[in-house]
């Protein structure tokens, strides 16, 4: 049917709506899709990507770093089990020898840990970093494990007093999380501070001096 407009007692056709694209995109707008970096991503490009971190993890300075985080994780796993046992075998072995002195057997289990450590990290772990410094590297070594003794108390009593916090899981967790934050701070430390030596350059300048 025909639509009419009744104007001054005359009838005129109703306007017929233009059905062009250009009048219904007018009408009808959808939102624009956003294309994500993943989807632009051409397989190409992510077969580069696979191919570059493939190669990183093949790189001679990945698998240098990789065997000296293994190492050092092996140390202190040693150093621990030291700690724990010689204390164990201090207050409660043949003879109780320090039976009453459970305070002093820790000290001497920390001691005699620390020193084994050292010695393993110095000569295994961080052999290539270390210096002829003895007493220097001892030193700092021994600030550096009891700042790092200190963080597992730290984190303890700030879930402790400070979050209010108490039982088997939450103190373990609290204590847990502490000694992960020590090693991490007990490894950097090591490398920036204890063994700072290097020694292909070393070598080199040894080669070098015997060359002239």
């Amino acid at each position: 049917m025909e639509d009419f407009i009744v104007t001054g007692g005359s009838r005129a056709r109703r306007p017929e709506r233009d059905p062009s694209p250009r009048n219904l995109s007018a009408v009808r707008r959808y939102p624009r899709r956003v294309t994500t970096a993943e989807e632009t991503a051409s397989p190409a490009t992510t077969l580069a990507s696979a191919r570059g971190l493939k190669a990183k993890l093949k790189s001679p300075d990945f698998r240098k770093w990789f065997v000296e985080l293994v190492r050092f994780v092996i140390v202190g796993g040693a150093s621990f089990v030291i700690d724990l046992g010689l204390f164990n075998l201090l207050v409660y072995g043949p003879g109780h020898p320090l039976g009453s002195k459970p305070l002093t057997a820790k000290v001497i289990s920390v001691v005699i840990a620390t020193l084994a450590s050292w010695i393993g990290n110095r000569h295994w772990t961080f052999s290539a970093k270390r210096t002829g410094q003895k007493g220097r590297e001892l030193l700092i070594y021994g600030v550096l494990n009891a700042v790092g003794a200190l963080i597992p108390v730290g984190t303890l009593a700030l879930s402790r007093y400070s979050m209010h916090l108490a039982g088997p899981l939450e103190d373990n967790a609290a204590t847990v999380i502490g000694i992960a934050i020590a090693t991490i701070v007990r490894y950097f430390g090591y490398k920036l501070w204890v063994f700072t030596g290097d020694k292909d350059a070393k070598d080199e300048a040894a080669i070098a001096a015997t060359q002239l």
